[in-house]
């Protein structure tokens, strides 16, 4: 394709490392994966719960759609960070996507609002009329996975300079998606059921919260968040080799033993999820299964990070004949570096002690307030 297409890169230096702006990327996208997943997943199971014969099914619903509002912010907030740096590395090719599909880019704004107040009906509405919330629910979860499909498209897009003057000039009017990419529908599929997964473990840890002053109900929604991940990790499997399968061959060739970094954090993510398969089915058969359920969750955070490395790794394939890092200029700003990696460290300590003290109030906690979060 024509180079002069793609537009030039920011003209000021980098003000820190190459490197330094791939690892905060990759940091950043993590934690906003998880509070992605936490909504999706969560908003999934809650819908699931109420449509089941459990006797504790109305009770998960509630529980969830109080949980759900926080969820959504949390995703958006979070992904500001990983949007700056992306912009840093990758703008050029992420804002001419957002231009060639336009309107629909422009229009995440208006759905993740409506989205937004939806979650917030069923939260309220949820014991009182809890048919209405769940149809409400239904529509924000519904909102939110179109929202994620246009960011995929917009993903597949942005590393595909070569679809650009196609795509534009076929409709300028900003209408565009990505659909005749093949890896779309099994990259889309792909974050979908991993967010199927993490909400199963979210549950679980509702179930974990709630074992000592409720061990059926804490029993009950452990079991239906163990299942799920079960059955939507063991799913992902399928839909990674097809994702892998419609790759192009050099993409594939890339994670198939030619470049053996990325190999290994393909291989890393394949065992680890094998492992955290093995080890929640095992807990789901035990008395006591929350010790092993943290095991789980360990080897689960492993493969979302081999995840993430992996998809950063397969960007830079497919952007090699056009950006590499050492066509950046760096001119490193000392004096405010430190203060930064200081603040960004202490923020994200934060955001984790906040999750601690949200599923896992503290003992000296009042039981009703404990009770509220719970």
């Amino acid at each position: 394709m024509d180079l002069n297409l793609i537009p030039t890169l920011d003209p000021n230096p980098l003000p820190a490392p190459y490197w330094v702006f791939k690892i905060l990327l990759l940091v950043t996208f993590s934690l906003h994966v998880v509070a992605m997943n936490l909504l999706v997943g969560g908003a999934a199971l809650a819908l699931i719960a109420r449509k089941t014969s459990n006797e504790y099914g109305a009770r998960i619903f509630a529980d969830l759609s109080k949980k759900l509002p926080s969820f959504l912010p949390a995703t958006i907030t979070i992904g500001i960070a990983p949007l700056l740096f992306l912009q840093v590395i990758y703008g050029p090719y992420f804002y001419t996507s957002t231009i060639i599909m336009g309107w629909l880019w422009f229009s995440v704004l208006v759905l993740l609002t409506i989205s937004y107040y939806g979650f917030y009906f069923a939260s309220f509405k949820s014991t009182e009329i809890p048919e209405h919330a769940a149809r409400v629910m239904l529509v924000s979860f519904l909102i939110v996975l179109g929202v994620g499909f246009l960011h995929s498209n917009v993903a597949t897009l942005a590393q595909s300079p070569a679809r650009w003057a196609t795509k534009y000039f076929a409709d300028p009017t900003g209408w565009n998606l990505n659909l005749t990419d093949p890896t779309l529908i099994p990259r889309y599929l792909h974050f979908f059921v991993a967010a199927i997964a993490v909400g199963g473990l979210l549950l679980a840890f509702v179930g974990i919260a709630n074992w000592q002053r409720d061990s059926a109900y804490g029993r009950a929604i452990l079991t239906l968040g163990g299942k799920a991940f079960l059955l939507a990790t063991m799913a992902q499997y399928l839909i990674g080799a097809w994702f892998l399968i419609a790759l192009p061959r050099e993409q594939r060739s890339f994670f198939m033993g030619e470049n053996k970094f990325a190999s290994a954090f393909l291989t890393l993510g394949f065992v680890c999820g094998l492992a955290a398969i093995f080890i929640m089915f095992i807990a789901l058969r035990q008395h006591d299964p929350r010790r092993p359920i943290y095991t789980a969750t360990g080897f689960t955070a492993v493969v979302v990070l081999a995840m993430i490395v992996a998809r950063d790794l397969l960007r830079d394939s497919y952007l090699k004949p056009y950006l590499q890092a050492q066509h950046f200029v760096v001119k490193t700003q000392w004096t405010v570096f430190p203060l930064f990696v200081a603040l960004f460290t202490a923020g994200v300590v934060l955001w984790f002690l906040m999750l601690k003290r949200y599923f896992f109030p503290s003992a000296d906690n009042t039981p009703s307030a404990a009770q509220s979060r719970i």
